[in-house]
């Protein structure tokens, strides 16, 4: 992400959430610089490796913009330093975040030029394997991913002893994934490579990060989870390291492990802030995780004030000038509707949510997400013309995606959960319950192979919610009880399965997920959501029986 000027006001946005990991901060402020333990020899001045290996660090901590800000700095210093300059080209690459337009290709080809003349062959290697990426031509960007990858694994045979180079190699793998490609086979070579790595070197940044994103899944995230314990503790100062834990965290239902992450991802990016040193995503990423982690604990008060906070951040940012050249024109409308529509959702405040305007000048692959929740809005209610509606201008909304700048964005699994979820739901609300009912199915069973999105509501639980209207308890139990082995602990999911089990009489289930809700949410404690006396209420009454 280019860098981001955040000025006084923004600090006063975040005041209440910094009450909140107060404890957090002292500690980092007077803690040394942390951002994992890198040794990467190179042939440049000898007064410059340990800037080297600081800025091959913060590449693995993907803490890009100050990555290219420390090789700048070295070529300051040692204009001859050609490794530098594939430092920078390595900043503009963010394999598995996104897709690098024409400019950033450019650049990033000009810097490998000016590479050419490294002077060991190792350094070589590195910089042509980078150049296969970036060199211009016809090529499509997976092809362009596919050579980056074959170089890397050529490149670390050739230097099995260079844990950047496994690293390196290990992330290229999950870069090289096809956008429908369901089979986690790239994900396992990955782990299977970092894994004994990890024992060997277990402060490595690259090494913990890459096994966290290669266990990104309902099936792989157990495997996971000592790299995500380990990650923040590695690279404490990088706000993305210290964030990263909270991919496998809520995977698996870890809410306090996953909030305590994430406000050390932010108290992170504030310290890095106070120097110009961040950008907003540095802030907003770790933000998202927490309003969700918040949802699925019941905590209400952290979450509403979050949502506010970060509402009123983001119209700051909006409203600064020279936004779109700093790169962040889709950033802000993303969580500018992303925020209030998650937060409505997992609340089940379906008349707001299906009120909810697109935000103003969003970009149609934002604006797709707006009307993605108004389906789910209005099958609920069962709004069968707003259903309709939803469903024509998310189309709409596809075809311009398709065509326009990132239309990668439409490719693969992940935009056929969405467009599944959309018309099923349209379905739903107009009254075709069968034909609802069967593409809801058909994309849960698609979702079951990779998992939910990082922030999402899931498609078995959808399914589970549309059986249970349907008067079919038992039938939603099945579908919530399989939810919960892939999304665990999830509020609604709890309390959903417990309703299930309660209508189908089936008060040994009913009392196992209320308890598992009370558990989560620390006995409602932190909440006055309905669904929490709810399960109180049972419990006492079931208790009471059973006396």
């Amino acid at each position: 992400m280019v860098p981001f000027p955040l000025y006084s006001v923004t600090m006063r946005f975040w005041s209440a959430l910094l009450v909140t990991f107060a404890s957090v901060l002292p500690a980092l402020a007077q803690t040394p610089e942390r951002l994992g333990t890198v040794s990467f020899p190179v042939s440049c001045v000898a007064s410059q490796q340990v800037a080297i290996n600081r800025g091959i660090a913060l590449v693995h901590d993907f803490w890009y913009e100050e990555s290219q800000r420390q090789f700048e700095q070295i070529l300051k210093a040692d204009p001859a330093c050609a490794i530098a300059h594939w430092g920078i080209a390595m900043s503009f690459y963010h394999q598995i975040w996104n897709h690098p337009g024409e400019a950033v290709m450019t650049h990033g080809w000009s810097e490998l030029q000016k590479a050419i003349d490294a002077k060991t062959e190792r350094e070589k290697e590195y910089i042509s394997a980078l150049m296969v990426f970036y060199k211009p031509g016809p090529l499509k960007y997976q092809q362009r991913v596919d050579l980056y990858s074959a170089a890397m694994r050529a490149l670390y045979e050739h230097y099995p002893d260079d844990m950047d180079a496994a690293a390196f190699y290990a992330l290229s793998l999950l870069a090289d994934v096809a956008p429908d490609d369901t089979s986690l086979n790239q994900e396992h070579k990955a782990l299977a490579l970092l894994t004994p790595l990890f024992g060997k070197y277990p402060d490595h940044p690259g090494i913990a990060h890459y096994i966290i994103h290669a266990c990104d899944n309902p099936s792989m995230a157990q495997q996971g989870l000592h790299a995500a314990e380990r990650y923040g503790i590695i690279a404490p100062s990088g706000a993305h390291a210290a964030h990263m834990g909270g991919h496998i965290f809520a995977r698996l239902g870890m809410w306090s492990e996953d909030i305590k992450a994430n406000l050390a991802a932010v108290a992170a990016a504030q310290k890095a802030a106070e120097g110009n040193r961040g950008g907003g995503f540095d802030q907003l990423h770790p933000d998202d995780f927490l309003l969700y982690a918040y949802l699925q604990s019941g905590q209400d008060a952290p979450a509403k004030a979050l949502l506010d906070n970060d509402a009123a951040l983001l119209k700051h940012m909006a409203a600064m000038p020279g936004m779109i050249e700093d790169g962040m024109e889709t950033m802000v409308p993303a969580y500018s509707t992303e925020f209030p529509v998650i937060y409505a959702l997992e609340r089940r405040d379906w008349k707001t949510v299906a009120a909810m305007p697109p935000v103003a000048g969003a970009p149609a692959d934002v604006q797709i997400m707006t009307y993605w929740a108004h389906a789910i809005a209005d099958g609920h209610l069962k709004d069968g013309a707003a259903a309709k509606t939803d469903l024509a201008k998310y189309e709409t909304l596809m075809e311009q995606v398709k065509k326009g700048p990132r239309a990668y964005l439409a490719e693969g699994t992940a935009p056929q959960i969405e467009t599944g979820t959309v018309s099923a739901w349209a379905a739903y609300a107009q009254g075709d319950r069968e034909k609802a009912l069967g593409l809801m199915h058909e994309t849960a069973d698609l979702q079951d192979k990779v998992g939910q999105g990082e922030v999402d509501i899931p498609v078995r639980e959808m399914l589970g919610d549309m059986l249970f209207d349907l008067k079919r308890p038992k039938d939603a139990l099945v579908e919530y009880e399989r939810d919960l082995q892939l999304s665990p602990s999830r509020f609604n999911g709890l309390y959903n399965a417990g309703m299930a089990g309660e209508a189908a009489g089936d008060k040994t289930k009913a009392r196992q997920y209320y308890t598992a809700l009370l558990k989560v949410t620390d006995n409602g404690l932190h909440t006055t959501r309905p669904e929490v006396d709810h399960a109180k209420a049972f419990l006492t009454t079931d208790d009471a029986a059973g006396k």
